[in-house]
């Protein structure tokens, strides 16, 4: 499974708020060192959780109002969200084996 990326806050609405899996938000920019870091370790949660979690990323230059809405101040931010409400967040770089415990946590 691929990490989906969100365009739109239409996109963003259903393919996170009315997901029926958890759902692992990754919050980033081009311009930043650590999120060219984190996108690996991202893409490796995208494998181990395929079929119980859906992974996405938010570019927070082109979605400003969606990082204003879920207060994401610095990047990486990495938002864990069920039943449409934000059960976990991770800000700044952690290797996936973090960012899996975290995401574990609300199964």
């Amino acid at each position: 499974m691929s990490v989906l990326n969100i365009t739109s806050t239409d996109e963003f609405n259903d393919a996170v708020l009315k997901a029926d899996k958890p759902v692992l938000v990754d919050f980033w920019a081009s311009w930043c060192g650590p999120c060219k870091m984190v996108a690996p370790e991202v893409e490796t949660v995208a494998k181990n959780f395929e079929g119980r979690a859906v992974v996405a990323k938010v570019n927070v230059d082109e979605q400003q109002g969606l990082a204003t809405q879920y207060n994401v101040m610095s990047i990486p931010t990495l938002v864990v969200f069920k039943n449409g409400s934000e059960v976990g967040r991770i800000t700044g770089y952690r290797p996936h084996k973090d960012i899996s415990a975290t995401l574990e946590k609300v199964f």
